[in-house]
């Protein structure tokens, strides 16, 4: 499964270490042994809920997430903290969607992210059920294999026209194998080439993942600014780079 897979690609003035749901998750995989033994569940909870929402909130403008509904982490999944008028939708992603491998059962992963409707409808789905699935005790193994039957039953809608995602919280924690993520946004198809975008080529500013297995392919352009207007300062490569 590829949800929680990370891409490291050097882009002229970026050194992209960008975590896919994912979601977590092509990845450059860190050499160290795969920690997948999840921790209790309090763990993954945030104590404070005006923490977690502004967490949230900090992924996009806040011209877009002023308006956006919210979802906190519960015991039993994400729920609704803050309902909005615009469509979009803010979370926290964690470890087992928002991670590398193998950070994978890492607690202390928090990644703001904000979709818009078409995501929410299509994308946000699949992070709901594998954040279901980790949350009431499934191994890894488990998951992936209950959610990869679930995409290939229809269970689990295609990506809507139009479904993208902003990632450009500067607060945010992705793991020790990429610990600060560059801001960025993504766009999410179902069963495209990346090459129709022109992305992975020298110079191109757009980074395409393709997981057939998912029937999803990701795109991820970077941005010079941080949410808050700040510029973003790329630092030096990652070691396991």
């Amino acid at each position: 499964m590829r949800e929680n897979r990370v891409v490291a690609i050097v882009i002229k003035c970026f050194t992209l270490l960008v975590v896919l749901g994912t979601a977590h998750h092509a990845m450059a995989q860190d050499a160290k042994t795969l920690n997948t033994k999840m921790a209790p569940v309090d763990h993954y909870l945030m104590a404070d809920r005006a923490a977690e929402i502004a967490l949230a909130q900090s992924a996009a403008l806040e011209s877009i997430a002023r308006d956006a509904d919210v979802l906190i982490l519960g015991r039993h999944g994400f729920e609704t903290a803050v309902n909005g008028k615009n469509g979009f939708v803010c979370i926290v992603g964690r470890s087992w969607t928002s991670a590398a491998d193998a950070d994978f059962a890492d607690p202390k992963v928090r990644v703001p992210m904000c979709v818009n409707a078409a995501a929410a409808r299509s994308y946000l789905l699949r992070i709901a059920r594998i954040t279901d699935l980790m949350l009431a005790g499934r191994t890894k193994a488990q998951m992936e294999e209950t959610y990869a039957a679930a995409i290939q039953k229809k269970e689990l809608p295609p990506m809507e026209p139009g479904a993208m995602c902003y990632m450009m919280g500067k607060q945010g924690y992705g793991g020790d194998s990429a610990p600060h993520w560059p801001p960025h946004l993504m766009f999410f198809y179902s069963d495209i080439d990346p090459a129709i975008w022109g992305a992975n080529l020298p110079g191109s500013p757009v980074i395409g993942i393709a997981a057939p297995e998912e029937h999803l392919t990701q795109f991820v352009i970077p941005t010079q600014r941080w949410s808050d207007g700040t510029e973003y300062l790329p630092q030096s490569p990652h070691p396991h780079q």
